[in-house]
Parts: structure tokens; C-alpha cells; sequence
């Protein structure tokens, strides 16, 4: 696989991409969610995990999954990268929800937007105290395109 986090970019494997935007579609119009973790930057694992809160517009993490999966993660030395959940009518923004629950300072956020079901759009935020700043998805080597026109910039 490849790294996940280098500086102010977020890589992923094709693979990872397009696994995120299947398991995007598998649920909508219910947002899904899961986990990304890895050792060294460089990404290990992909956890899905269930939704509890089963709602359009907010996600809540399956507390025994998560477990589960964070007991995986230090059972195997890896660290935390990424957190994803999907906006099902929305751009691939945070919303002012995802930013006061955005917990974990040293994960990158991302969001997988459905708004346009045939171009669903990936993009990856650090979350820090309120503050958003967006990072440049890099799929194998190759920068995503753009976020859409009219979505929001962010701090970036």
C-alpha cells in the first residue's frame, strides 16, 4: 500500500480510494464511516465500521468496532491515519458538527461526497482545534482533481 500522510497531501491506493466510495454507496442515503491506519505513514489497514446512529446527516462509530479495530491497530503497532465518513447530499466538506467532534488531533479527516452520485468526490482535512485545513489527495502518485466549484476551500 502506499503512504497515507506526507505533509500537506493524503495518499492512497486506487484500491483504498475506490474501496471508500463502494462502501460510500453501500449504505447511501445513510452516511457510513470507518477507520484508516498504518505504521510509518504508510497505510496498513481499512476498517469499516458500522454506523449506530443509522442517520442521514451524522455518524456515530459502532463502539465494540471501533474497538475492535483500535485494539487491532495496537495489537499490531499501528497507528491511527485517518478517519472517513461520507456525506451522502453534501459536498465533502466537515460540517460544523464533524468539527466539534473531531477528537483526534493527529488523524486526517475524510470525507466522501455522494452529492453527485455519478462523481462521487473524495477530500481529507486536519482538524485541529476547530480549525480546518484541507490536504491534497494524492491517488497512486496522482493528484485528485479539484473539489467541485462552490464548495468551500477551507483554511487551506
Amino acid at each position: 500500500m502506499t503512504p497515507v500522510q506526507s505533509g500537506r497531501e493524503f495518499h492512497l491506493d486506487r484500491s483504498t480510494h475506490d474501496d471508500l466510495i463502494t462502501h460510500a454507496r453501500s449504505d447511501a442515503p445513510y452516511e457510513v464511516c470507518g477507520l484508516l491506519a498504518g505504521v510509518d505513514g504508510r497505510l496498513m489497514a481499512h476498517y469499516r465500521i458500522p454506523n449506530a446512529a443509522r442517520s442521514m446527516t451524522f455518524y456515530n462509530m459502532d463502539p465494540k468496532a471501533m474497538l475492535a479495530a483500535m485494539n487491532e491497530m495496537d495489537d499490531n503497532e499501528w497507528d491511527l491515519l485517518g478517519i472517513y465518513h461520507s456525506h451522502t447530499h453534501t459536498e465533502a466538506y466537515p460540517s460544523n458538527t464533524d468539527i466539534e467532534l473531531a477528537f483526534y488531533a493527529d488523524a486526517v479527516y475524510v470525507i466522501v461526497s455522494l452529492q453527485d452520485p455519478q462523481a462521487p468526490h473524495i477530500r481529507a482535512f486536519d482538524i485541529v482545534d476547530g480549525a480546518v485545513r484541507e490536504r491534497t489527495v494524492v491517488i497512486d502518485g496522482e493528484r485528485s482533481a479539484p473539489f467541485p466549484a462552490g464548495a468551500p476551500a477551507g483554511n487551506t
